[in-house]
């Protein structure tokens, strides 16, 4: 069992650090019932920091899987309207949200991928706008992991459930800087030096950044105004500090929705509704997706990529240096939000507007002229490696090393 003092630690920085949960706050968390226990400290420790109430939506891998085994098509695809409301609800009263996630992630790979897309397209229907609170931080939200059995033996596949789990807990800490003496204090350094090379980034404003390595020579133009963000971000209404990702090592902006041209290959297994797609590349053409290949999970990336007009665009560029933690530690998380902060990565589908100048205060017409994607979607795969070169080219037209061989060849100083 992982060291209890930790898991405290871990609770109380997703909450001050994470979230930053303000007294009087509500705070909403969706969670595993393989993770209650973990969750009842999130809840003790909200309560102790001043929470006025603690809603828990709890979900469970095994009754998720029988209900896509044996439910009827028109029961996956049909969200009650009561979810949707409960939700805006909560977001209206400026709530906080926690997503403790710790799904298997081959939880759904024997069911028919096109029932998991509609199922997964209905539910951003149903949420859209109550995803516009999350996609302009007009609430605080954070994501975090913990371990369960089947992800954790999908990771360390030669030990026991038990001893997996362990060395998971133990993985987790050293990443999220839980083991550190203080790790809020820990996140404040991090998010200090993520928030210098944003600043570098957004002062140098490039027109276009080409990427290449072995499979990918790609070149995504940059919107005019295009904003470089990382690290922690600003709750839009009241104006505090959270960060949405734990762990995160990312500096991410919006790329042209219209301007991607080339192909880009995976580097890293996506996990996505409950399938493993792998060793996958896509060719872009003025934005779009006009060819795709994948090893593993063709089908799955098939149906991701037909979800909306919108899916198969972009709608994320992050860069990632090669050195980061997790991608150090030599391991696949099958974890979106381990494995893209080991990566660079680019994200199918809807693009944050707070990635552009004024973009949160444009509706979807004004977004889409001035190259923000929209989308029911919003996936993020990896793309970087230890040869990955990148390079910007500046308003007058030269070209500057932004990455050579995975990692940053700027001077943030400078």
């Amino acid at each position: 069992m992982a060291d209890k003092k930790l898991q405290e630690k871990y609770a109380e920085l997703a909450l001050r650090t994470g979230v930053n949960l303000q007294k009087g706050q509500t705070l909403v968390i969706n969670s595993s019932i393989e993770g209650v226990d973990f969750t009842r400290i999130v809840v003790k420790k909200a309560y102790e920091l001043g929470a006025k109430n603690v809603h828990i939506n709890w979900s469970d891998d095994e009754i998720t899987l029988l209900k896509y085994e044996n439910a009827p098509e028109e029961v996956l695809t049909n969200i009650p309207q009561w979810q949707v409301d409960m939700h805006l609800h909560y977001a209206k009263e400026g709530a906080a949200l926690l997503a403790i996630r710790s799904t298997n992630p081959d939880l759904l790979q024997d069911v028919d991928p096109a029932k998991v897309a509609k199922a997964s397209k209905a539910g951003a229907v149903a949420m859209k706008e109550f995803r516009q609170y999350t996609m302009n931080d007009r609430i605080a939200w954070s994501i975090i992991s913990i371990p369960t059995g089947d992800w954790a033996q999908k990771i360390f596949p030669d030990k026991s459930k038990e001893d997996a789990v362990e060395s998971l807990w133990q993985q987790i800490f050293k990443i999220v800087r839980v083991d550190k003496d203080d790790p809020v204090a820990a996140w404040d350094e991090h998010n200090a030096t993520l928030r210098k090379a944003r600043e570098f980034l957004n002062k140098k404003q490039y027109q276009k950044l080409i990427f290449k390595s072995e499979g990918t020579d790609i070149a995504f133009e940059l919107p005019k105004g295009h904003i470089w963000k990382g690290g922690s971000a600003k709750q839009a209404i009241d104006g505090y500090p959270f960060n949405p990702n734990m762990p995160t090592e990312e500096v991410f902006t919006v790329p042209h929705k219209y301007g991607v041209n080339g192909t880009v290959s995976s580097t890293k297994p996506l996990n996505y509704g409950g399938n493993v797609i792998d060793n996958f590349s896509l060719t872009f053409k003025e934005g779009k997706v006009v060819d795709f290949k994948a090893e593993q999970g063709y089908d799955t990336l098939k149906h991701l990529l037909e979800t909306d007009e919108g899916s198969s665009r972009l709608g994320e560029l992050a860069l990632v240096p090669h050195e980061s933690p997790i991608s150090q530690s030599g391991l696949i998380f099958y974890n979106t939000l381990f494995d893209e902060n080991a990566s660079c990565h680019i994200a199918l589908g809807k693009a944050y507007p707070t990635n552009l100048e004024g973009g949160s205060d444009m509706n979807e017409e004004e977004l889409d002229k001035n190259g923000v994607n929209d989308s029911l979607s919003h996936v993020d795969f990896m793309i970087g490696s230890a040869d990955l070169n990148i390079d910007g080219v500046t308003a007058d037209g030269e070209t500057e090393a932004v990455f050579r061989d995975g990692t940053w060849a700027l001077d943030f100083n400078s």
